[in-house]
């Protein structure tokens, strides 16, 4: 199994991000906003993020961060964590991953 694959396993919200990054920023405190309370996976303090950055790109992750995973799911990018948002349906997304109880 690959490691971006482990890693998305353990929780119910999986964030690839990086400490520099301002969308990985926004994305997270939007996340957390509903109560959700995130894995994030900062690739630059990471001694393995060049890899898991490579991973997600041949995942098809265009930037490759922010990485957003929920229920194991790839999610995308801060474009599709954005359009869920304003569509209504990222906060019933996380409800079904058990990410938050609303």
């Amino acid at each position: 199994m690959d490691t971006v694959a482990s890693l998305a396993s353990e929780r119910p919200v999986v964030i690839f991000s990086k400490t520099s990054c301002c969308m990985s920023y926004s994305i997270k405190t939007l996340i957390t906003g509903f109560g959700a309370n995130p894995t994030v996976y900062e690739l630059d303090q990471m001694s393995n993020g060049h890899q898991i950055e490579r991973e997600l790109l041949q995942r098809g992750c265009q930037p490759s961060v922010p990485a957003v995973f929920i229920g194991q799911t790839f999610i995308g990018g801060t474009r599709e964590v954005m359009s869920l948002n304003l569509r209504s349906e990222l906060v019933p997304l996380l409800k079904r991953a058990g990410a938050i109880f609303l």
